[in-house]
């Protein structure tokens, strides 16, 4: 899939812009603060709804204008979609394909599919908990797009069961989210583990090309015992672990198992990846975490677009050699870089200008 013309309206630094792209590799080039990144952000914003950069949506809206818009025409293997998208800050957002109106905006869910690659992957590794939840559940929904309704409403279960924890609610007001929030949780848990199943190995052979020094691999760490590939037992276990920790949560406001509480434990032979490795073995891990994405969905007869945001300037050579390969290979890919020299000499493409919120293609730009 490619995207063919992306449009942003009162988006960021954005009052209007009107891209045409290809297939292939576009590269945008400006300096920090120009606006190169809120192009990167609008495409990500499409693909998983929500922004890479902020936690709410009113950033997003340029002030003093009610919505932020953005289009794009998406050219998938079988037809053109357009897909248009308004974000609101203080409302609900709403969504057309097509120029049809769809009941929520989940529903665009799998028509921009993209893989992103930034420095601050590095979190991944040497981060918290909750950006490697964020990874895998991300993977979840470029898979399977349907998924992205089941976080979606297992985070509520959990907002609303941790509110009635708060008010120290009795249990026939409990029960009804404790159900929902193991149903849910249980399909979770069950989805990250197939997935895991299938990415390790694609993970450890990438990174055994990167840097053949140490096995690396990843584990799951969760919050009930002997987590399953089958839904409902995960569901058992999770209402099972709420009655142990009953007053737990009570006592603290929380709901102290389920997806919401688990990791991914990253490796590196004996060792934690998470202060034990190097500045080079956490890049390698981080690289190799997405390379082995983008596999697996290539696996899947899927090909995301390949977003990869001021990276090579914090890479080695090596590292670079990976994701050149992959720029080459990928059916589209942008890259942002704050200067010209930034950019490996062997990738070339249609070369864009961003200059204070405004971009202008460069002639003879390959």
């Amino acid at each position: 899939m490619f995207i063919s013309n992306l449009s942003l309206t009162t988006f960021r630094s954005y009052k209007h812009l009107d891209l045409e792209l290809a297939p292939g590799i576009s590269i945008f080039i400006g300096r920090n603060g120009e606006g190169k990144t809120n192009i990167i952000e609008s495409i990500l914003y499409l693909s998983f709804l929500s922004s890479h950069r902020v936690s709410s949506d009113q950033p997003l809206v340029q002030l003093g204008s009610p919505a932020a818009y953005v289009r794009a025409k998406t050219q998938l293997p079988d037809r053109e979609v357009l897909v248009e998208l308004e974000i609101n800050s203080e409302r609900a957002n709403r969504a057309r394909i097509n120029q049809n109106p769809v009941r929520s905006q989940k529903e665009i869910f799998g028509i921009v599919q993209a893989i992103y690659f930034s420095p601050e992957d590095l979190d991944l590794v040497r981060g918290d908990p909750s950006e490697r939840r964020k990874f895998i559940d991300q993977l979840l929904i470029l898979r399977s797009p349907r998924m992205a309704g089941v976080i979606s409403d297992y985070e509520r279960a959990i907002r609303q069961r941790n509110s009635l924890l708060k008010s120290r609610a009795g249990t026939e007001s409990l029960a009804a989210w404790d159900q929902q929030v193991a149903n849910f949780g249980g399909e979770i848990i069950a989805a990250r583990l197939q997935a895991l199943r299938e990415f390790e190995p694609i993970f450890q052979e990438i990174y055994r090309d990167i840097s053949s020094e140490k096995p690396a691999e990843i584990k799951y760490k969760s919050s009930i015992e002997d987590p399953s590939y089958e839904a409902g037992q995960n569901t058992s276990k999770i209402l099972e672990r709420m009655q142990v920790t009953r007053a737990a949560e009570i006592e603290r406001g929380l709901t102290l198992s389920g997806p919401h509480r688990d990791d991914l434990i990253l490796n590196l032979g004996d060792h934690l990846v998470k202060g034990y490795a190097s500045h080079g073995e956490s890049w390698s891990i981080a690289l190799s975490l997405k390379l082995a994405t983008y596999q697996l969905l290539e696996n899947d007869g899927l090909k995301p677009i390949l977003i990869l945001d001021d990276v090579f300037s914090e890479l080695d050579e090596e590292r670079r050699i990976q994701l050149i390969k992959l720029a080459k290979s990928a059916e589209q890919t942008f890259i942002t870089v704050a200067v010209e020299n930034d950019l490996p000499k062997e990738l070339t493409g249609v070369r864009f200008l961003v200059k204070s919120g405004q971009v202008s293609k460069v002639p003879g730009g390959n």
